[in-house]
């Protein structure tokens, strides 16, 4: 193993793993880890399709460096799977309304959602749609993503 060698803990396990010092944290979850849920899209900040927890609040992957996450803790779309195989009550929120469309910005919409509902669990429709906007919806449809961050809100499963 080349690199430097550092250690987080990510989707609830600690990792311990090697990277060069340009490496971003959204290829180092794709390509050392697998989890390719969280998307590499425009890798500028743009699109917000790589967006990942950190420590509980949203953050671009792809203008990370994977070494600022040493000793924190990462969390992607599939670590909010639940231990038992069921799926986050947002996931489910996303399918119930039809919300994840053409699925590309799915997991940045989710992320985000989470962080926001994890600081304030009842958001109005305006703090909803501006914890949302660093993420492109390039299929143009907010109306189902909103709704489905409402009936979580709405239902205090969040």
């Amino acid at each position: 193993m080349s690199g430097i060698q550092f250690s987080f803990k990510l989707n609830g396990r600690t990792v311990e793993v090697a990277v060069s010092p340009g490496t971003l944290l959204v290829d180092l979850l794709r390509e050392n880890f697998g989890l390719t849920g969280t998307k590499a899209g425009c890798r500028q900040g743009e699109c917000g399709a790589c967006t990942v927890l950190v420590d509980g609040e949203a953050y671009n992957s792809c203008l990370i460096p994977a070494l600022k996450v040493q000793g924190r803790e990462v969390t992607t779309i599939e670590g909010l799977q639940n231990a038992d195989g069921s799926l986050d009550p947002l996931q489910e929120a996303f399918m119930d309304v039809g919300a994840a469309q053409c699925g590309f910005c799915t997991p940045g919409m989710i992320m985000n959602a989470k962080a926001l509902l994890s600081r304030n669990p009842n958001p109005d429709d305006k703090e909803i749609r501006k914890a949302l906007s660093g993420v492109l919806c390039r299929c143009t449809g907010y109306r189902k993503i909103v709704q489905a961050v409402k009936n979580v809100a709405s239902n205090g499963r969040s």
